[in-house]
């Protein structure tokens, strides 16, 4: 399994940028559960309680990194990397759930708006919107920096086909960073409103944008975790162009039982069963085949079960004796 030599670095890599945006997550939520609390506001409340679910998040996310990084044995024969990709449902979960509970309590506050003290909810949704951009670019420039393995060879070809270089873990836990800051300007914007206009249903108005945001984030995660779950192709890989492409080469009579899927984020896996010619070398066209969904599609961990067609047969000649009048 040489697809895995280059793995190590960039879990670290994962790792460390997890362990950076929790700890700052943690002192940035205490603060803020203080402050929602003794200036009333349900938007800041949400927030806090929706960084808290990013604390967990980011706990949970950092260790199914730790354990996607152990190496395969036993019945495992592909590791514990999808770890990650059940912290990612899990962190979809948790935000789809949080925010419905957020609906309901925004709800409640525009029929019955709360007594919100605007001061202090701007002073923190202001500082906040600076720890969240801090944390995005952790998560986010982590992203484009740390998971270039194994694709130095096929640079130029930056085309549909590579794989996502985030894995869905962190990605997970990148949107729910990303849905705070979103959160955090959205409450800073209604505590200025309150402060202008006296309007206090702005505190409701901006829990509704911060409920809205998460759940469009919960849906990407899910849809992604249970893609990969349920073992379909991995996205921007279309299974028909490319059983057209192998068995368009030459020597290539035939192939079927064509299986692509995604073992884990940026780990793609293809197997088939090709009929080669019966006049070509079947182990030659199975190394060219390989050669072709690493350099062309990035499938670079390919299992080819190669056998050659059947020769034609002559037809069967039958002697029919002949018969004679009498």
């Amino acid at each position: 399994m040489g697809q895995h030599d280059g793995e190590p670095s960039p879990r670290r890599d994962d790792a460390r940028a997890l362990k950076q945006a929790l700890a700052l997550l943690v002192a940035f939520m205490t603060a803020e559960i203080v402050v929602a609390i003794i200036s009333s506001s349900l938007a800041l409340l949400a927030d806090a309680a929706h960084m808290l679910t990013d604390a967990a998040a980011l706990a949970l996310a950092l260790f199914a990194a730790r354990l996607a990084a152990k190496p395969a044995k036993g019945a495992l024969t592909f590791g514990l990397g999808r770890a990650e990709i059940l912290s990612a449902q899990a962190n979809g979960l948790t935000m789809l759930v949080l925010a419905l509970i957020i609906v309901y309590g925004a709800i409640s506050h525009l029929v019955s708006p709360s007594h919100v003290k605007p001061g202090p909810v701007l002073a923190v949704a202001l500082v906040g919107i600076v720890v969240n951009l801090w944390a995005t670019r952790v998560l986010g420039g982590h992203h484009h920096g740390s998971h270039d393995h194994g694709s130095h060879d096929h640079a130029a070809h930056e085309h549909d086909h590579e794989p996502p270089k985030r894995s869905l873990n962190v990605e997970g836990s990148y949107q729910h960073m990303l849905t705070d800051l979103f959160g955090f300007i959205a409450t800073a914007i209604a505590a200025g409103v309150i402060i202008a206009t006296g309007f206090r249903r702005a505190d409701a108005i901006a829990s509704l944008l911060i409920a809205a945001i998460m759940l469009h984030s919960s849906y990407g995660l899910l849809r992604a975790s249970v893609r990969v779950i349920m073992e379909a192709a991995p996205h921007g890989i279309d299974p028909n162009a490319i059983g057209h492409r192998l068995a368009a080469q030459t020597g290539v009579a035939e192939v079927h039982d064509l299986h692509i899927w995604e073992v884990t984020s940026g780990f793609n896996a293809v197997s088939a069963h090709v009929v080669v010619d019966a006049d070509y070398d079947c182990h030659e066209v199975r190394r060219r085949l390989s050669r072709l969904l690493a350099e062309e599609f990035a499938l670079r961990h390919s299992t080819l079960q190669v056998e050659h067609a059947r020769a034609a047969q002559p037809p069967l000649q039958i002697e029919i004796p002949a018969v004679h009048r009498g």
